[in-house]
């Protein structure tokens, strides 16, 4: 296992964001956490990439604590997260060379910005960036240092289906690690080995996308993804 997660809690004074959370991934899957907004997928990745503390638990990613050993993790993991940001004035071929300049072997930044449909902003401001674009510019960074995991956080909020797609062709293809955050079902469908279903903190089922869906009794997951997270009124 490349990442390991055993009774992960996390509280923000009375408000329990990850409640007793486990799960382990696999090298080379593509490992999706699955839910609705606020049911701490993100906090759940923010303590396993090690920008948060847990109050509990325990955190091994490729055998090494999160938080004691964040320097060394970060140059083996590759991490976009929802609301990462960059300077306005830095410009996009900038920002790339800046990312690949931090790793020994690191993917070619231009080839990595045609992928994602950016080489033609390679001299463009991030600050002059549409939203989408500036999503894309943030898996480009996540991508560059060849990680050998890449956690990517709500990977295509804010692509048009065209983008969305070209996204979902290069995931697909990277021969890495990938934990994948989404509340985007046909993204989930598409991308992911195994899924882990997390509402209101806790983690519901975990299986393939098959396994889920039959385990649910549905024919499709975003109808079992409804029927295991329906709360009681």
């Amino acid at each position: 296992m490349v990442i390991e997660v055993t009774n992960l809690h996390k509280s923000y004074g009375r408000t329990v964001a990850v409640d007793d959370v486990s799960f382990t991934v696999e090298q080379g899957e593509i490992f999706g956490i699955l839910g609705r907004n606020g049911a701490g997928k993100t906090t759940t990745v923010e303590c396993l990439v090690g920008l948060r503390a847990p109050d509990r638990g325990q955190i091994r990613v490729l055998g090494r604590d999160p938080r004691r050993d964040h320097a060394e993790l970060t140059r083996r993991v590759g991490v976009q997260l929802q609301d990462s940001r960059l300077p306005d004035r830095l410009r996009v071929g900038e920002a790339m060379r800046l990312y690949a300049s931090f790793y020994p072997e690191p993917a070619d930044p231009r080839d990595l910005l045609a992928q994602l449909g950016l080489r033609d902003k390679e001299k463009t401001p991030y600050g002059k960036l549409s939203g989408g674009q500036k999503q894309r510019l943030s898996v480009a960074l996540a991508l560059v240092g060849r990680p050998r995991i890449a956690v990517l956080d709500e990977l295509t909020t804010g692509l048009d289906p065209h983008a969305r797609r070209d996204t979902w062709d290069l995931i697909a293809g990277i021969k890495t690690t990938i934990v994948l955050v989404t509340h985007f079902m046909p993204e989930a469908e598409r991308l992911c080995d195994r899924i882990a279903v997390i509402d209101a903190g806790r983690v519901l089922v975990t299986g393939t996308p098959a396994e889920i869906v039959s385990r649910a009794g549905h024919t499709d997951l975003e109808d079992a993804f409804v029927a295991l997270t329906r709360r009681e009124p």
